[in-house]
């Protein structure tokens, strides 16, 4: 396994899980497909997490992805990191699903804690997925947070810990639930959902006392120590259907054996 690590968001502690680690820095395009090349990759998964904002603001491109942002009618995530999936596979490589090898971490549809929502909360949670529903079709943002069937917060590029802190700071004390989903079609390529143990910690921080996840399309990392965290806290968790429309995979000519 080759490894292309951006500079700005891995950790220096990757080099001990991968012999061949290759550090690039944020927008370096044409580097990170020479690299490829020349370690004979053929596919390639992305993992981990490139902040959103970094994405429009850290960013020096190279002269290969400023031609693509140029090219670019609309400069959302999905947009961006779409294009780059097809300039790869313009150059041979195809990227593949980002959940491949990381089926058990994505949550089967109903209650995973102990504790089930109670009523008040399974309303927040079903409110909160009408509106979560149409800024993820807007590619806004994919979670929300709810106060009493009233949205306190809407994510845009801050991210899901974020937005729950600043919901805390506007609901001054007031019970939160704290709703995530993924976009209609989640492309599992790239940008699908993740909460994790600092997730929990937020909500508990912040006094979120249930949290929504798209069963089949959130990673859950660190699932059983998140969970135990979890009703630790009092804060109940629930995987619920997602849309009905397929999500796109890219792990054609894989084998998922």
């Amino acid at each position: 396994m080759a490894v292309i690590a951006i500079k700005e968001e891995a950790s220096p502690e990757i080099e001990r899980a991968a012999r061949r680690v290759h550090w690039v820095s944020l927008g370096e395009l044409s580097k990170t497909i020479e690299l490829m090349h020349q370690e004979g990759v053929l596919h390639a998964v992305m993992a981990g997490q490139v902040k959103h904002n970094k994405i429009f603001s850290a960013i020096r491109p190279d002269w290969k992805l400023a031609k693509l942002l140029l090219s670019l009618p609309r400069k959302n995530t999905d947009a961006l990191i779409g294009a780059v999936a097809r300039v790869l596979e313009d150059d041979g490589i195809r990227l593949v699903d980002s959940t491949l090898f990381l089926k058990p971490l994505l949550p089967e549809a109903g209650v995973l804690t102990r504790r089930a929502p109670n009523e008040h909360e399974a309303e927040d949670i079903a409110y909160g997925l009408g509106v979560a529903r149409h800024i993820a079709e807007m590619d806004i943002g994919q979670t929300v947070v709810i106060a009493d069937r009233a949205c306190v917060a809407v994510e845009a590029m801050e991210g899901t810990d974020e937005v729950i802190a600043r919901a805390a700071r506007i609901a001054a004390g007031r019970p939160l639930v704290v709703v995530k989903v993924s976009k209609p079609g989640q492309d599992m390529r790239f940008d699908v959902p993740v909460a994790g143990l600092l997730t929990i910690e937020q909500m508990k921080s912040a006094g979120a006392t249930a949290l929504s996840v798209d069963a089949g399309r959130t990673l859950l990392f660190d699932r059983a120590q998140l969970i135990e965290r979890a009703e630790a806290a009092g804060i109940a968790i629930k995987a619920v259907p997602p849309v009905a429309a397929e999500p796109v995979s890219g792990s054609g000519g894989i084998n998922r054996e």
